[in-house]
């Protein structure tokens, strides 16, 4: 078994682009951010964590054919690794790898079982236990089925919405931790710059539900990689949730994925109820289990 630790995006593509486009579904996390830094990188937009020794996509190769990938470019929380299926022995041999280099990773995200068995390996290097945080599970569209009709209907985000972007980007990840029965705040919030926003306003990224004249609702989705477009942060404020504002507008954002001629994929938090069964009424099917491990 070998690894490659990578720094450049564009690098990562050239060596595992085969492997991600063998699943796009699945590979849909790493893919739209392998595609979103070396588009930035290219266009000279890439910000400090290009250039943070922390910040790395793994190539796992067994025989010289790419078994699994990774990655550590998140510049939120504790930077959590990500990792993609890979065999038992690329997982340990990865969490050695970052033990060796003196990395400080404290969180690891992915699929399981290769994100546990990475954690229990770093774990038991660094004297720590792995912790579940969160279980998730990616979810692909079979087939659209429409939802019942609410007043009101979609429109895309202009860039005089850039506040309420803001705030309810932010407000997803907090009121998802309370929806799942967690302590608010529990997860690790990602943080959108304004520059951030603003470029996925103007490509067309995030739509606003509006019932009266009023905004009730956000739907975003994420440019698509390999083609699959990703849908979220889906965030519909508390005193207007129950209304059936999330199944319209995530109904609508996905006829426009499948427009543009993309596959459609989503993820849920196992523990929210809620969410789980408006997407699995309107279509999307269970694709992985993955998981949110922390080590303390």
């Amino acid at each position: 078994m070998e690894l490659e630790l990578l720094t450049d995006p564009a690098a990562f593509l050239e060596a595992a682009g085969d492997h991600l486009a063998a699943a796009p579904v699945l590979a849909t996390v790493v893919a739209t951010v392998a595609s979103r830094n070396a588009a930035e990188m290219t266009d000279g937009r890439a910000d400090g964590i290009a250039q943070d020794p922390r910040h790395w996509y793994a190539v796992a190769r067994d025989g010289g054919a790419v078994v699994g990938v990774g990655m550590r470019t998140a510049p939120h929380g504790d930077r959590p690794a990500y990792l993609l299926p890979m065999p038992d022995e690329a997982a340990r041999l990865l969490a050695r790898t970052v033990h060796e280099r003196g990395e400080d990773l404290a969180a690891v995200n992915g699929a399981l079982p290769a994100v546990r068995v990475f954690a229990d390996e770093l774990g038991r290097l660094t004297g720590r236990t792995a912790h579940v945080e969160a279980h998730t599970r990616l979810h692909e569209l079979e087939e659209l089925v429409e939802p019942a009709p609410v007043p009101g209907s979609l429109r895309p985000a202009v860039r005089d919405d850039l506040d309420r972007c803001r705030d309810w980007f932010t407000a997803f990840h907090v009121d998802a931790d309370e929806q799942a029965g967690r302590a608010p705040g529990r997860e690790a919030i990602e943080v959108f710059t304004d520059e951030d926003l603003l470029r996925r306003i103007d490509t067309g990224r995030i739509w606003l539900w509006e019932d009266g004249g009023e905004v009730v609702h956000l739907t975003g989705a994420n440019a698509p990689a390999f083609g699959v477009a990703r849908v979220g942060p889906v965030y519909t404020p508390r005193e207007r949730r129950g209304r059936g504002y999330a199944s319209a507008a995530v109904a609508e954002v996905t006829r426009i994925v499948l427009a543009q001629g993309a596959r459609a994929c989503l993820f849920t938090d196992q523990a929210n109820p809620t969410s789980n069964k408006i997407y699995s009424a309107l279509g999307y099917r269970p694709v992985v289990d993955m998981a949110n491990l922390v080590l303390r």
